[in-house]
């Protein structure tokens, strides 16, 4: 067992981070509550849980590897927390950028210390990012929770472990399809997870945006949207630009009180205005769907 303690900064939001992780309301992979998560995941072939409990600007996190840690698993380990506690990403460059914008200023005042969660691992990022093309929320984590059922590996304590590119890569295509998967989505998840194996694709963290994406476009079955969840929830790039995703431009809709939805072109120019920190940007209008602001009294 490890332990370690990451020392939070002022104004960090710990219900953010417990609801990201806590969107699978059957629990199978990840637990959380108040105070603190529990996740499951591969890390070099190795079930790890990462079990965190949050004290004031402190987490306090255990490591349970079910082998002995190698220096190469400790820092994935490393690698994984930071991802999943949102530390990748500092808010405060976007904060003082955006603070006067006459679209998200207004919401940034409300909602100071939005933070990008992240998924664990890069290939959870990925395989989540296909899982969740076109459907709508519920169906893909269910799809997710099938996924993880499938190819992941339970730890010592009973939690399920989110698989490695080696563990999906075994999975044979009607394994999917027989468990609502389309055909398609099926063959695109298999496909990058193979490609992972056999090192035709990279995901190795220290990585050019620009190198990535034209890598990931090259593949059957990912497109724009998917390159750019995967560069911000994978990767922690802070300037990924998602005008082709849904959310994103019924957020740009309501903010700017245009008479129709924006295409893709008008949205990326929307967009653009935001660079270097479209990331935050993004993060800002998905909250901006659920943003409530107070009555003037």
């Amino acid at each position: 067992m490890m332990e370690t303690t990451l020392d939070l900064p002022p104004g960090y939001r710990i219900a953010d981070v417990i609801a990201f992780h806590g969107r699978d309301l059957e629990a199978v992979a990840e637990q959380v509550g108040p105070d603190g998560l529990r996740k499951g995941v591969l890390l070099d072939g190795v079930p790890t849980l990462l079990d965190i409990r949050f004290d004031g600007q402190v987490a306090h996190c255990r490591i349970e590897h079910d082998a002995p840690a190698t220096p190469a698993l400790q820092a994935l380990t490393r690698d994984a927390l930071l991802n999943v506690l949102g530390l990748r990403i500092d808010p405060a460059a976007f904060a003082a950028f955006a603070q006067d914008d006459p679209v998200l200023g207004p919401l940034l005042a409300r909602q100071p210390g939005l933070r990008i969660v992240q998924s664990a691992t890069v290939f959870e990022a990925l395989t989540w990012a296909i899982i969740g093309q076109q459907i709508n929320l519920t169906f893909a984590i269910a799809l997710r929770r099938t996924l993880i059922e499938l190819a992941g590996r339970p730890h010592s304590s009973g939690l399920w472990c989110y698989p490695e590119a080696h563990d999906v890569a075994r999975l044979a295509l009607e394994d999917l399809t027989s468990r609502k998967f389309s055909t398609a989505k099926a063959e695109t998840i298999l496909r990058v997870a193979r490609m992972a194996v056999d090192g035709s694709l990279r995901l190795d963290r220290a990585r050019d945006a620009a190198e990535v994406s034209e890598e990931l476009l090259a593949i059957k079955g990912i497109g724009p949207w998917t390159v750019n969840y995967v560069l911000l929830r994978g990767y922690g790039y802070p300037d990924c630009s998602l005008e082709g995703d849904v959310a994103v431009r019924a957020a740009l809709h309501n903010l700017t009180g245009s008479a129709a939805r924006p295409t893709l072109l008008e949205a990326q120019r929307l967009l653009a205005r935001y660079a270097p920190h479209r990331t935050m940007a993004a993060a800002y209008l998905w909250a901006s769907l659920a943003d409530k602001p107070a009555a003037i009294s």
